[in-house]
């Protein structure tokens, strides 16, 4: 019930007015089952577009502090709040068995027919570039039968949400939701098939994958 109030009263139409978000590809998503959505990633902005423009409510991996007072203030308050009535799946991004913990999170909401939104590259693009994605998509896609797996493209959302500075400024993000893409093809070679997902994620972006990782952000 939150999910729909916060998409069509409280919270959607404010993000619609400032990324009037223009989509591409939405006949991709299908009506039931289990879908994965691999997108790029670059501004903070980028869950909530593709939560408005999804014609079904996605979950995503948020940050384990999210949950644990991250964030002083009522910036804090108000994401430990969102992620808990969304049912986001938090995720420890020190890896190891916590992170584990949370591809198999993801895993079970595959299986029980949701749609599980992530970003490959594991954290917001700190420059604008496609980093290479990280494996779990593949690993849990190949784990869960009749997966779909759809790349998203997003263009645009820095501009709305730009890094390191306060507030939204309108703009348009475009959303491009590709076709799926086989991530069997690649029999036993999740690295391989990781790369082809990435590559159509760039196709959708405009962004040329890189071959290495991004940095990690340093706390602030």
């Amino acid at each position: 019930m939150w999910f729909w109030l916060l998409k069509w009263v409280l919270l959607g139409p404010v993000v619609r007015w400032y990324a009037r978000p223009r989509v591409h590809g939405r006949h991709h998503v299908p009506v039931t089952g289990p879908v994965i959505v691999a997108a790029n990633h670059q501004a903070e902005i980028d869950s909530l577009v593709l939560a408005l423009v999804l014609p079904r409510p996605p979950r995503f991996l948020a940050k384990a502090e999210y949950y644990a007072g991250g964030r002083p203030g009522l910036r804090g308050r108000f994401d430990r709040w969102l992620c808990t009535v969304t049912h986001q799946i938090p995720v420890d991004r020190d890896g190891g068995t916590a992170a584990s913990a949370s591809l198999a999170a993801a895993e079970r909401l595959l299986r029980e027919g949701g749609v599980w939104a992530i970003y490959p590259e594991g954290t917001r693009s700190p420059d604008g570039r496609l980093y290479r994605g990280h494996t779990g998509v593949v690993r849990v896609a190949r784990a869960v039968p009749g997966a779909v797996v759809l790349p998203v493209g997003l263009v645009g959302a820095a501009a709305v949400d730009p890094p390191y500075r306060r507030g939204w400024r309108r703009g348009r993000v475009t959303v491009s939701v590709g076709a799926p893409v086989d991530v069997s093809a690649a029999v036993g070679d999740v690295r391989a098939a990781t790369d082809l997902l990435m590559a159509q994620i760039g196709a959708l972006s405009g962004q040329r994958p890189l071959a290495h990782y991004p940095p990690r952000r340093q706390a602030a």
